[in-house]
């Protein structure tokens, strides 16, 4: 099974593509969509390209599923606003090239790949690097979005199964504080 695993960001978006066949893994392709020959002001064309860029890797490479990486809340209100567009640009070519997405955040990748949540990027990088058998070390956006791909062929069949066994259901209501649902 061919896995896309995409780290959105708004001046270069990460992709990466995993063959699972069980247990074995192998690199397939990696790289980046950037958006730095946009006018730094002109966020509906970064979009757009985020937008195509991604579509055209789903449609030259034909991924059974894929994996984005959940958007952190920073201190910066607006840098989140602005990486959480991006992520909903590549969340739109993902979904109408008809592939089923899952998220997962950095914490969860770091832990599936490194062994804890708290990686630095270069120690993604070559646990990237180790667990694909590739020559030399893959960028920093590339890294993270092979790593997506990892996580969730290791963990992919479980929380599918998981699914079918007891279907999750959104909440109806809920109650907030402090920015949690109870």
């Amino acid at each position: 099974m061919l896995i896309l695993g995409i780290d959105p960001g708004l001046q270069r978006t990460g992709f990466g593509l995993v063959e699972a066949q069980g247990q074995r893994l192998a690199y397939v392709a990696s790289g980046t969509i950037s958006t730095l020959e946009a006018p730094r002001g002109d966020l509906p064309l970064r979009l757009k390209l985020i937008f195509e860029g991604v579509q055209q890797v789903v449609q030259r490479w034909g991924p059974a599923c894929a994996c984005v990486e959940i958007v952190f809340v920073n201190v910066n209100p607006q840098s989140t606003l602005l990486l959480g567009q991006a992520r909903g640009a590549a969340m739109a070519a993902l979904v109408s090239g008809g592939l089923p997405v899952t998220e997962v955040t950095a914490l969860q990748m770091k832990k599936a790949v490194v062994g804890h949540g708290l990686a630095s990027k270069a120690q993604v990088q070559e646990m990237v690097r180790r667990l694909l058998a590739l020559p030399g070390l893959p960028g920093k956006d590339a890294a993270d979005a092979l790593g997506l791909a990892i996580a969730q062929a290791h963990a992919g069949a479980a929380l599918a199964a998981l699914g079918q066994a007891s279907p999750l259901q959104r909440r109806q209501h809920a109650q907030y504080r402090k920015g949690r649902a109870y």
